[in-house]
Parts: C-alpha cells; sequence; structure tokens
C-alpha cells in the first residue's frame, strides 16, 4: 500500500507530538518532532548565551553550520530522541527555561530556512508523521492529510503544568499559561511561516478529548485517506 504525507500543525501543548508519535507507530511511518528540533537549536542558544540575558542574533545565525541535530532511535523507550552535537538533549529541551525562549528563536529566518529544508528531506519518500507549527503551510504544502490542533489556552496549561510537575520542575500554573499564551501570540504574528490553519486541513479541537478518543478519530481518518490515494 503506498504512503502518504501527514502533516500536523497547532498550537503549544494541544497533545501534537503525543498524537503523531502514536498514529506513526500504529501505520508504521516515521515520526519527525520539529519542535523538538526548534527547541534542540533554542538549548544551543541559551548554553552559548545568544539569547537570554545578553542576546547575540547575529553569532547564532554565524553558528548554525555548526549545529548536527539528529533523532536517535531509544529501543527501550520505543520512540527517538533528540541529539544536538552528539549529545542527548531529550530532558534539557522540555524545559520551561526553553519553552520561554523557543518561539523567539523560531522567528529568526535563518533558522527556519535551515530547519525546513532539514525537514522537506526527511519527507521525501512520504509514509512519514511530522508535527509543528507551518508543516501544512510551509514544509508540506502538497501533504494529503493535513490536521489542524487546538484547545483552549486553559486546557493546554494545565496539561502542560502536570507534565512539568512529573518532571520536578517548580512551576507555578499562572506561570505555564503565561507562557502558553505568549507563545500564542508570538508563533501566530511573526513575518515568517506564521502558526495558521492551512485551508485543505482538518481542525481538531481536543479540549473536551481524552488521549483514547483523539487517537481513534485521526487514526481512523488517516486510513480513509490512505485508502483513497491508493
Amino acid at each position: 500500500m503506498g504512503k502518504i504525507t501527514i502533516a500536523i500543525d497547532g498550537y503549544s501543548s494541544t497533545g501534537k507530538s503525543t498524537l503523531a508519535k502514536r498514529l506513526a507507530s500504529a501505520l508504521n511511518y516515521v515520526y519527525v518532532d520539529t519542535g523538538a528540533m526548534y527547541r534542540a537549536v533554542t538549548l544551543f542558544a541559551l548554553n552559548n548565551k545568544y539569547v537570554g540575558t545578553n542576546e547575540d542574533i547575529p553569532s547564532l545565525i554565524k553558528q548554525l553550520p555548526n549545529i548536527n541535530l539528529k533523532f536517535v532511535p531509544n529501543k527501550t523507550l520505543g520512540l527517538s530522541e533528540m541529539y544536538l552535537n552528539d549529545e542527548n538533549v531529550e530532558r534539557q529541551i522540555r524545559t520551561m527555561e526553553v519553552s520561554d525562549h523557543v518561539s523567539k528563536v523560531a522567528t529568526i529566518e535563518e533558522v527556519r530556512h535551515m530547519l525546513v529544508a532539514m525537514q522537506q528531506q526527511m519527507g521525501e519518500e512520504k509514509g512519514i508523521v511530522m508535527d509543528g507549527r507551518d508543516i501544512g503551510t510551509v514544509v508540506f504544502p502538497n501533504a494529503e492529510l493535513k490536521i489542524f490542533m487546538t484547545a483552549s489556552p486553559e486546557t493546554r496549561a494545565t496539561r502542560r503544568y502536570k507534565e512539568l510537575l512529573e518532571r520536578g520542575e517548580e512551576v507555578t500554573f499562572d506561570e505555564v499559561l503565561k507562557n502558553v499564551q505568549k507563545r500564542d501570540r508570538i508563533d501566530s504574528t511573526r513575518e515568517m511561516s506564521p502558526l495558521k490553519k492551512a485551508e485543505d486541513a482538518i481542525e481538531f479541537d481536543n479540549s473536551d478529548m481524552g488521549l483514547e478518543e483523539q487517537f481513534e478519530r485521526i487514526y481512523n481518518y488517516s486510513l480513509r485517506v490512505i485508502n483513497k490515494n491508493n
């Protein structure tokens, strides 16, 4: 059976990655978390003090050729983890500090050009599920299936807050909610590749849905699209 490209876009903390991982596994497709790629570049920028208190975007741009990103399968966990210059940074890129700066780093034109080129190369042979902010509009505008995920800011902040607490981070709900709202604003208003629903994307509001219901709906719809394209 021929394979298709599945593009999943949407706001932060809508569960895009969780759904995309499970969908890719069920379809035996490749999963790519583009958010992890932007987070890894942000971590690199923070570690080298190119963003944060002392901002130095020109130096970050000069260093982009020295950033090596790759997803390495973790057989124990059954998923791939992000490596930055041969170091596993999966845990570091999920912190609030990275979350506070990732949207700004993602507005840098040179960063987006570099990562979009990487992402398009990954999907040349199809059979891929990729999630992010501009997958259906910029990376794969011709994807056979496009999904745009959304949920209320409060719902998304609650999910993110619980996730951070489970990881041992000391944060307040208000801090997380403000971060979610800030990222929404930056992602939706940036000049280059803003977050927006592709015209042919299916809008999927999961504010009141559990993980199982979300997966079953998207999985069944994916099968219909795959069969239609064969």
